[in-house]
């Protein structure tokens, strides 16, 4: 095959362990990766490797998933990583890391600077989730132990962020009590990440249960741009929940207040706070993205984004074409739903 402008050649194994059907797939699919920018013998010597450092899982962790990253944010994820977790983690092999050297790392920090912290987290997380993926340790990045050995963060406008971890309890626990509008809102914001004021303001004339999406307009956008939203199966089962036995029309809310008006957002926090938490309803969006970050690794940065409303160039959406684009969103909101 050709990289950069020279042959290069590749074993594909003893013909006593390969057809040559096996063998014609194989060259194939190699040719493939190699059209894509890919170095087949690169990625074939680190995978045999032995076990890497987090130093150099980090850097291989920053190759395989840029592609999908805005070029700032691949850039800060090495940055970051190299000023904050290198100076303790750099040299440890990566299959001996657990949640006593990530906190180790987290903990200075984690209450002086709150969201450096928690990316910081996530970011850990993406490379010890990366290397086990690749085999490098049997275990995914510890999440638990790390959300009980660290303290909670002060109060401030966007870290009152609830752990994913703890998510999946209280989506029960919302569903287990009585179904008011209010509680049904916050079911559909955290099935949905979507933002407070676009949950308060939806229409059942912007929902689409054929193709399951929830056409956003502009004027309840932050961006004031339109946006969709693919419905994952716990917001449609939850839509087809309320609209049982009734035929409400487009321009209906699906979330209506006690005299018909959209829900205030103090609706959403009494419901929280009923609930004895004193976390924000817009912070599950950051519940959603670190979950994104830590467990879904396999999923591009950009995609998570794009799931946010966040802004994406456009040139990254063409790299996957949009319909790939998109299969992926689905693809992260429903295994969201399936988490939770």
């Amino acid at each position: 095959m050709q990289k950069g402008g020279k042959r290069r050649d590749i074993g594909l194994g003893s013909l006593a362990a390969l057809s040559l059907a096996e063998a014609r797939e194989k060259a194939a699919e190699l040719r493939k990766h190699a059209l894509n920018g890919r170095d087949p013998i690169a990625e074939r010597d680190r995978d045999n490797r032995p076990t890497p450092t987090f130093r150099e899982a980090t850097k291989d962790t920053h190759e395989a998933l840029k592609s999908g990253w805005i070029a700032k944010n691949a850039a800060v994820f090495l940055k970051s990583l190299e000023t904050y977790a290198y100076p303790k983690l750099g040299g440890l092999k990566v299959d001996t890391i657990d949640a006593s050297h990530i906190l180790g790392v987290l903990t200075p920090i984690w209450t002086t600077k709150p969201e450096l912290a928690r990316k910081l987290r996530m970011r850990i997380g993406q490379v010890l989730n990366f290397s086990h993926s690749k085999g490098w340790r049997s275990a995914e990045a510890p999440g638990k132990a790390l959300s009980v050995g660290l303290p909670r963060q002060p109060k401030g406008k966007n870290f009152a962020a609830m752990p994913y971890t703890e998510v999946p309890t209280f989506v029960g626990d919302l569903q287990a009590g009585t179904p008011t509008s209010g509680r049904r809102a916050l079911l559909f914001l955290i099935f949905t990440a979507a933002r407070p004021g676009e949950v308060r303001f939806a229409r059942w004339g912007q929902i689409d249960f054929i193709k399951r999406d929830w056409n956003r307009p502009a004027e309840i956008m932050k961006e004031r741009e339109p946006h969709t939203i693919t419905l994952n199966s716990s917001a449609i089962a939850l839509l087809e929940e309320i609209k049982a036995g009734r035929t409400p029309k487009p321009v209906d809310l699906i979330f209506p207040g006690p005299r018909g008006n959209p829900l205030s957002d103090m609706t959403l926090r009494k419901v929280l706070r009923d609930a004895g938490q004193q976390f924000d309803a817009h912070g599950f969006r950051s519940s959603f993205r670190d979950w994104a970050a830590e467990r879904m690794h396999s999923i591009p940065d950009a995609v998570a984004e794009a799931a946010l409303a966040h802004a994406v160039l456009d040139r990254v959406v063409r790299a996957y074409k949009r319909t790939k684009f998109l299969e992926m969103r689905r693809k992260l909101l429903e295994a969201w739903a399936q988490y939770l």
